[in-house]
């Protein structure tokens, strides 16, 4: 291998597969950069087994190769060249030359001929907008269980409805729902995509304007632009109906002000107990709208709000940090939300907008 590139373009493909090689002992490999020279272009690879991506960078090829070399050492090395500078690589008795205007650098390869292969996944495709792919990812993959004992409810659960990709989080004790709108949209009967793989497409991609091309089987998913090529494993499992859970009729309905209530419920988690339980009291015809928590170790605290209420009374108790976490995915000035009783989940949504739904399930007082 010989060749030529700009180290601000290869900086910034190193820099974001890097953080896919996989940290395992048994299989050393895996912690490898897979250095790809071909033609017109350099690609890098790297995978932990359950994501693998390929990231291609323009360079000028003199001799085609493969070489494998550690991933968190080239991080390391390209995290301090300067950017305006251009960068050689050469292989050279089982070393990667790697040589710039003020440096030179020999570090060891690995035996590439271990390195797996990152499959290219074969199925149905549909294209979405980066923005839409990761604002629907976003909107709800926090809501999902990091605990792989359910590997069905700790995912991010994608499939379509008409011309609506949803995309649909829920750890059992909260869930969350987000539609997004897509043009000539194939039909999507279920995706699981796993949890600890969701970090790193929205890593990918958050950033990245056009489109993505998305092709997926029972087993794979790929997510591609023009030079990103990503793979993920999907899992192979069943996700709970959870449109049955969702109350289709509320008793008492309440619209406040955003950042009041994400000022209150800051408040009130000064005060909350050792499992974050915050108390909510609407009493609408007196026109309460009250947060409190206690903690004997600290104090207490009741704050009231402003707010449209009607409908019958109500008072449960519910884990503060699960309503602050949807916050993020409400664009809108104000919330609404809706109960069915002391014992039925909390339906929060933004007002007037009906493409994201957030359930939370009420505390035993």
């Amino acid at each position: 291998m010989k060749l030529e590139c700009q180290v601000e373009k290869i900086k910034n493909g190193i820099l974001q597969v890097e953080k896919i090689t996989g940290k395992n002992l048994t299989l050393p490999i895996l912690n490898s950069i897979l250095l790809v020279a071909s033609s017109k272009s350099l690609k890098l690879r790297s995978t932990n087994l359950s994501l693998g991506i390929e990231i291609e960078i323009p360079a000028k090829v003199e001799k085609e190769g493969i070489v494998a070399v550690s991933g968190s050492v080239l991080g390391g090395i390209f995290s301090n060249v300067f950017q305006n500078e251009s960068v050689s690589l050469e292989d050279f008795g089982g070393n990667l030359l790697i040589k710039t205007k003020k440096s030179q650098i020999k570090l060891k390869c690995q035996p590439h001929e271990d390195f797996p292969t990152i499959p290219k996944v074969a199925g149905t495709i549909f294209e979405i907008e980066s923005k839409k792919l990761t604002d629907g990812i976003k909107s709800v993959y926090y809501s999902s269980s990091p605990s792989d004992i359910k590997p069905e409810i700790s995912s991010v659960f994608i499939y379509s409805v008409e011309d609506n990709l949803i995309f649909v989080s829920t750890d059992s004790f909260r869930l969350a729902e987000k539609r997004v709108k897509i043009k000539r949209l194939e039909e999507i009967s279920g995706i699981l995509i796993p949890f600890k793989n969701v970090s790193e497409i929205l890593r990918i991609f958050g950033e990245l304007t056009g489109t993505v091309e998305v092709c997926f089987n029972k087993n794979l998913i790929s997510f591609s632009t023009g030079d990103i090529y990503l793979t993920s494993r999907v899992i192979d499992g069943i996700f709970p109906d959870y449109r049955q859970i969702i109350p289709k009729d509320s008793e008492t309905n309440a619209v406040v002000l955003k950042q009041d209530l994400l000022n209150a419920l800051k408040l009130s988690n000064i005060f909350s107990d050792k499992l974050n339980q915050v108390n909510l009291k609407i009493l609408p015809k007196e026109k309460i709208f009250e947060l409190s928590s206690a903690n004997n170790d600290v104090g207490e605290n009741k704050t009231y709000l402003d707010a449209a209420l009607e409908g019958e009374s109500v008072l449960l108790g519910f884990n503060y940090k699960y309503f602050l976490d949807c916050l993020q995915s409400i664009n809108t000035d104000s919330v609404s939300i809706k109960l069915s009783g002391a014992t039925r989940p909390i339906v929060i949504s933004p007002v007037s907008d009906s493409s994201f739904t957030y359930l939370i399930m009420p505390m035993n007082r």
